[in-house]
C-alpha cells in the first residue's frame, strides 16, 4: 500500500487528490495539510511514502517543507512530489535542489498523476518526463568533460556515464541503448552512483549532476 500526504492551502484541490487516490486499491492518503509546517508534523507523524507539496503555502512554503523533510533522517524514506501550476517555473529547481523527487503539473491527466505517484513511490525515476526535459533544456543540456566535478571522482567511467545520461532525462532503458548494456546493468550503474554520492533519488542525481560541472547549462 503506497501511503501519501497531500500538503495544498486549497481545500478543493485536496479533495479532488484525496477522491482520485483513495479509488486506488494500492494507494491510501494518510493526511492532509493546509501549510508546509503542519505537512512537515504530519510527515513526521505518519511516515508517509509520497509527499504531494504544493509550492506556494501560507506559514511555510513547499521549497522550505521539502528542505526539511529531506533533512530529517528520520524521514528518508518520504518522497516529496512539488505540485505546480505550470510546466515551468521559478521554483522547481529550487525545489530539485531542495531534495524534491521531481514535480507534476495541476492540469495533469488522472492516469499520469496516478502513475507519477506510484513511480515516485518507487524512487526510481523523475517524474512527467516532458515537462522534466524543459527543466533539463533550460538548466543542463550542454554536456561538459566528464568527471570534471569533484563530487564525482568516487564513480567508475561508466557510472559518470549514466549520470550524465540520468541529467539529460533518460529512462533506465534508454540510457541501456545508447550504453549498449542491459536495463538491469544500467539500473546497477545509476543506483551505485545515487549510493556513491548519498543521493535520495534521481531527480538529486540531476542536481549533483548540474551542480559537480558534469554537464553544465546552456551558454556557459
Amino acid at each position: 500500500m503506497i501511503r501519501v500526504l497531500l500538503v495544498d492551502d486549497q481545500p478543493l484541490l485536496r479533495s479532488g487528490f484525496r477522491a482520485l487516490l483513495g479509488a486506488e486499491e494500492d494507494i491510501e492518503v494518510v493526511a492532509e495539510a493546509s501549510d508546509g509546517q503542519e505537512g512537515l508534523a504530519l510527515a513526521r507523524e505518519h511516515l508517509p511514502d509520497v509527499a504531494l507539496v504544493d509550492v506556494q503555502m501560507p506559514v511555510m512554503d513547499g521549497i522550505e517543507a521539502t528542505r526539511r523533510i529531506a533533512a530529517d533522517p528520520a524521514l528518508a524514506r518520504v518522497h516529496v512530489v512539488i505540485l505546480t501550476n505550470y510546466c515551468f517555473d521559478a521554483y522547481v529547481f529550487d525545489a530539485l535542489r531542495a531534495g524534491a523527487a521531481g514535480f507534476i503539473v495541476k492540469d495533469i491527466r488522472p492516469e499520469d498523476f496516478l502513475h507519477a505517484v506510484r513511480v515516485a513511490a518507487r524512487g526510481d525515476a523523475l517524474l512527467a518526463p516532458s515537462i522534466t526535459r524543459k527543466l533539463i533544456d533550460r538548466y543542463v543540456a550542454q554536456p561538459l568533460s566528464p568527471g570534471t566535478g569533484t563530487g564525482l571522482r568516487e564513480l567508475t567511467n561508466r557510472e559518470r556515464e549514466a549520470v550524465a545520461l540520468v541529467a539529460q532525462g533518460l529512462s533506465n532503458d534508454e540510457i541501456a541503448g545508447r550504453m549498449v548494456i542491459s536495463p538491469l546493468t544500467a539500473k546497477t550503474h545509476v543506483n551505485r552512483a545515487m549510493a556513491k554520492l548519498r543521493a535520495r533519488d534521481r531527480a538529486q542525481l540531476v542536481v549533483l549532476a548540474y551542480e559537480s560541472g558534469l554537464v553544465a547549462p546552456p551558454g556557459s
